[in-house]
């Protein structure tokens, strides 16, 4: 199950993050290429950050999958989310990291 865990110090009414959380959905699943049915996005606004020293608007993201991450699909999921969030939140590309976790699957 692919998750993707952002934190941003921008708050983030309802409607915004109802946007947010369907377009991270259909993008993770469509970069990996693994069912919207088995995404999961959390979304955690007005969490205090600083970045490069300031507290300007900014995200940090994890996505966590079993398998389906590799370099030229990170940066795939990389661009896409950081335009999500420049789209909807007014966070700047530059003020936006995100760590990949490529889990194993464990054998039964």
């Amino acid at each position: 199950m692919p998750t993707l865990n952002l934190f941003t110090n921008t708050p983030v009414d309802a409607v915004v993050a109802s946007d947010i959380l369907k377009d991270a959905t259909k993008a993770v699943a469509k970069i990996i290429g693994k069912p919207e049915s088995y995404v999961m996005i959390l979304l955690n606004g007005g969490v205090p950050v600083a970045f490069a020293g300031t507290e300007e608007p900014a995200a940090y993201g994890e996505l966590i999958s079993i398998g389906g991450l590799e370099p030229s699909v990170n940066g795939k999921l990389s661009s896409t989310i950081a335009e999500i969030l420049q789209t909807k939140l007014s966070i700047d590309s530059s003020r936006f990291y995100i760590k990949f976790y490529d889990v194993q699957e464990l054998d039964p």
